[in-house]
């Protein structure tokens, strides 16, 4: 079931959206060439612990893994597109790190995304996380009252796959608010004017995944959760939470 939010509830979120955009920024700042992804998870639960703020990543357990998530932040590195979990392993210079954070705050959740370059960029790395940014935003700017969905997913794989990226496929975001994933499935790939259409109140993570070879396959890794590119490509992820305003749209983990 689709659950529109009021006003209220909508800046309830955005205060839960200011917790994850600030300990996105912290990970980022934090990483460097020999830190280690499980340094990148402690600094992202110390910002949840001065906010006295909780992770809807912690114990998170759908159907389909084997195991909970163990931490409050997904970083994936390289080859590994998305729900990376943090284990230790030791970021080398020139990594391509994606990472994806929630909070819940007072009984609201954010969610957000970003993928940055520790050390020196390759200049490749650089375009593909460019392009994913301008995917997100192309799927930002289709929200507002009256269009739909699928012009959502138009927007980002015309953006995508203009630039000769790929998309993970069958991943794409998703409605969001008392829980982290909620009605409706957000598609990264759709046809214009199809779909659900979106009305004031909604609120919404839209998040690009796209693969700098063009290719959409993935594998799972052993751990259950990370899914790395079939091709060994890199990968890069964005995304933000987004309301439905009546005059457009208003992201709330900017």
């Amino acid at each position: 079931m689709v659950e529109l939010k009021t006003e209220a509830e909508v800046d309830a979120m955005a205060a839960a959206g200011a917790v994850v955009a600030e300990a996105l920024a912290a990970v980022a700042e934090h990483a460097r060439p020999g830190q280690s992804t499980t340094e990148l998870d402690k600094v992202a639960a110390d910002v949840l612990a001065r906010h006295g703020a909780d992770s809807p990543f912690l114990n998170y357990h759908p159907a389909w893994a084997p195991r909970p998530f163990p931490a409050v932040l997904c970083v994936s590195v390289n080859d590994a597109v998305v729900h990376g979990i943090p284990n230790g392993q030791v970021l080398a210079d020139g990594d391509l790190v994606s990472i994806d954070f929630g909070a819940t705050l007072r009984g609201w959740c954010g969610d957000s995304a970003r993928s940055f370059i520790v050390g020196t960029p390759r200049p490749q790395d650089a375009s593909l996380i460019q392009a994913t940014d301008n995917a997100l935003a192309a799927g930002i700017a289709a929200v507002r009252p009256g269009n739909t969905l699928g012009d959502i997913g138009y927007a980002i794989a015309s953006a995508a796959r203009g630039a000769g990226y790929g998309l993970l496929a069958n991943h794409g975001g998703h409605g969001i608010g008392r829980a982290m994933h909620e009605d409706p499935h957000v598609p990264n790939e759709g046809r214009a004017g199809m779909g659900m259409r979106l009305r004031p109140g909604l609120v919404i993570a839209i998040e690009p995944m796209l693969i700098a070879d063009g290719t959409d396959d993935y594998v799972h890794d052993p751990d259950g959760w990370t899914l790395r590119t079939r091709s060994g490509a890199r990968a890069a992820h964005s995304e933000h939470t987004v309301a439905v305003t009546r005059d457009g749209s208003r992201v709330l983990t900017g």
